[in-house]
């Protein structure tokens, strides 16, 4: 081994780490969008903290809470949880789904997510 592949090495590593953290930052949305059994329930911006309960189509809740531009459910009183361990959306398109509840919430405007592949 030469004294030039010790620096190669160490070089390549570094230049990935970079490229890693600058192609995985995404642009965030602007809004995040609740339906309840397909209708508008509200429209909130996540540029700003907000707390509330949504009203599921079958009488159950869901706590939707929106901090540092992201928004997460904290709580629900449906059997399996799953839209609570969906964990935090911030990117548009990226979407919580509370199937007992009839709830969906999703992010919109801002920026969209680059296309890596077209499938024909």
């Amino acid at each position: 081994m030469r004294k030039g592949d010790l620096l190669f090495l160490p070089a390549v590593l570094l230049v990935a780490v970079i490229l890693f953290f600058v192609l995985s930052r995404k642009p965030s949305g602007g809004f995040v969008v609740v339906t309840v059994d397909g209708a508008l329930s509200g429209r909130y911006p996540l540029s700003e903290e907000t707390s509330l309960q949504i009203e599921g189509a079958d009488g159950g809740y869901n706590n939707l809470v929106i901090r540092d531009g992201q928004a997460f459910l904290e709580d629900a009183d449906c059997p399996d949880l799953s839209c609570v361990k969906t964990g935090k959306i911030s990117k548009e398109g990226q979407s919580i789904i509370c199937l007992p509840h009839r709830v969906i919430v999703t992010v919109e405007g801002g920026e969209a997510d680059d296309v890596d592949v077209f499938a024909r």
